[in-house]
């Protein structure tokens, strides 16, 4: 069984230094570019947002974009459940064939 942070070991951040992760300014956007393509991006993020944690880059978010996202969505119970079935729906959407998506002119 897994516990909340074996994802961690995953990460692509893994082999980063920690102070890395936790910068401000222009500086956060390189952090943040780490996170692009991590496979546990969503559990990390997950892990961050039901924590509430306040400081670094966690799942390819600066701690104003997650306090902003919690301020948007304040009855989320579990972020790891909501962001995963967005995954599962974002990635049926790409796999849907284009013509079923636009509307044929006849």
């Amino acid at each position: 069984m897994m516990t909340d942070t074996d994802w961690s070991t995953q990460g692509r951040c893994r082999t980063e230094p920690p102070d890395t992760l936790f910068v401000q300014g222009a500086e956060q956007n390189r952090a943040k570019s780490l996170c692009t393509g991590c496979p546990v991006r969503t559990d990390c993020l997950a892990y961050a947002l039901d924590e509430r944690i306040e400081f670094g880059i966690w799942g390819g978010m600066t701690e104003r974009e997650r306090r902003a996202l919690l301020r948007r969505r304040p009855t989320v119970t579990s972020w790891g459940a909501l962001l995963r079935t967005a995954e599962r729906q974002q990635a049926q959407t790409a796999a849907e064939p284009e013509s079923a998506a636009v509307p044929q002119a006849g």
